[in-house]
């Protein structure tokens, strides 16, 4: 049996890092995973402003965020001084919320999952979405597109029979690299309701991110919901208390 010559080592190790990129391709399912492991890492610290533009005119919030693993989540409001001290906990499929101004911490019911987070076009399930989308949906690749240089998955989500989930689908467009781009939301009469879109992507924490992101509704037209990653930190040690009920309410 002839040798190997170096330039078919090459093409062979060059295949071996394709083939699993190639098969990622296929499945619409890993691509939501990676975009989902690609926003949040095994870990991440953020701190982002919200801008929430409505009908009664425009505010700007401060907020510092954790996350570990896929469900676990912090965000704590740390300007205005009038907003400061509010914070969201996600821990599993267990969501709550702390008012300082009442000194508590109430746990949601899922009917209340769907309701505006802080006033905002987002809502408290936005922050469970990874994996409720990941797992509780049956995903379609509808197609493969070429945009800005960049090829773009675009998938179909649609929730399997017997989850409690209000959308009727979502659409998702998911860059090569992982950035999310764009996340359409429908009812179950199969009308958009509202959009996420993707205004920015740079390169935060070593990785490609979207560093600007635009909530708006089909029914308010004018009004959105922005945020904008100031700065952030993936993959480090975050001490467990920080996901705690104890930490919502009394932070250390």
């Amino acid at each position: 049996m002839p040798s190997l010559t170096r330039r078919h080592l090459m093409m062979i190790s060059a295949a071996a890092v394709l083939l699993p990129s190639v098969a990622m391709a296929q499945d619409p399912g890993a691509i939501l995973r990676a975009a989902f492991d690609n926003w949040r890492a095994t870990s991440s610290h953020v701190i982002a402003e919200m801008t929430i533009r409505s009908s009664t005119g425009t505010r700007s919030l401060t907020m510092e965020s954790w996350t570990e693993g896929s469900d676990k989540a912090l965000v704590r409001f740390i300007a205005p001084a009038r907003d400061a001290g509010n914070a969201t906990l996600q821990s599993g499929r267990r969501t709550y919320v702390f008012n300082p101004r009442l000194n508590q911490v109430i746990q949601l019911p899922a009917s209340a999952m769907s309701q505006s987070w802080m006033g905002s076009d987002f809502s408290y399930s936005d922050l469970t979405k990874t994996e409720q989308l990941v797992n509780d949906y049956t995903h379609t690749l509808l197609e493969t597109r070429r945009q800005s240089g960049h090829v773009v998955y675009v998938i179909e989500s649609v929730p399997k029979r017997g989850k409690p989930i209000v959308w009727g689908k979502q659409i998702v467009h998911v860059r090569a690299d992982f950035v999310l781009l764009r996340q359409e939301f429908y009812d179950q009469s199969g009308n958009l309701v509202r959009t996420m879109v993707t205004d920015r992507v740079r390169t935060m924490g070593g990785r490609p991110y979207p560093t600007e992101l635009t909530m708006s509704s089909v029914a308010t037209p004018g009004q959105y919901t922005k945020i904008v990653t100031q700065s952030a930190a993936f993959d480090i040690d975050i001490p467990s208390y920080l996901f705690t009920r104890s930490n919502l309410q009394n932070p250390r």
